[in-house]
């Protein structure tokens, strides 16, 4: 496994498509969707976990076990996906003594990847990597250090990485588990929580 690679999980939307339930907060077999995350980013290998709070981050913080994360509040969290992604890369980039060698990026309303996948990206070797599920691309994406510039710029509204990955070769790792997401009403019943 190769080691020093953080996971960087983006836990700051609001749901507003959800009625306003922020997603960190939602729960699955028996778990916070956060906790959850971080589970999976240490369990699939990761060195360390950010985790980047937005909306109800004081409620998020107060309500969840958050111990050994880097916890980042993105005050512009309601600007888009992108404005967490650049948080995220900025406290890793600002991590001491030793920098990371990539970042692992999980979205918090994916509770089915696993962390089979973060492995099986981390041991691609690979600058730029992304799990694939039957032929489509999802998350875990891993970024390198020397992108992250690059990542940071590009990352605008809800895009994320989106734009930055589109221009460079990122190499394809198939994995099980699931990339669907918890965006709407009736994704709810995907979860099974009270």
């Amino acid at each position: 496994m190769d080691a020093n690679v953080a996971a960087i999980i983006l836990a700051a939307g609001g749901g507003r498509r959800l009625g306003g339930r922020p997603k960190a907060l939602l729960s699955h077999g028996g778990e916070l969707l956060v906790e959850r995350a971080i589970r999976t980013a240490r369990a699939g290998g990761c060195d360390a976990v950010v985790v980047v709070l937005g909306a109800e981050a004081t409620d998020v913080q107060r309500r969840t076990n958050l111990a050994g994360c880097t916890v980042v509040v993105n005050q512009d969290w309601a600007t888009g996906m992108g404005s967490s992604l650049r948080a995220g890369l900025a406290a890793l980039a600002a991590a001491t003594p030793d920098p990371y060698r990539a970042a692992v990026i999980l979205l918090v309303d994916q509770p089915f990847v696993t962390p089979e996948a973060l492995r099986a990206v981390i041991a691609s070797g690979a600058d730029l990597a992304a799990a694939t599920y039957e032929g489509r691309r999802g998350h875990p994406v891993l970024i390198a250090a020397r992108h992250w510039p690059e990542a940071s710029a590009a990352a605008v509204g809800d895009r994320g990485a989106r734009d930055f990955l589109a221009r460079h070769e990122v190499v394809p790792v198939p994995c099980d588990g699931s990339p669907t997401d918890i965006d709407l009403p009736e994704d709810l019943a995907l979860l099974d929580e009270a």
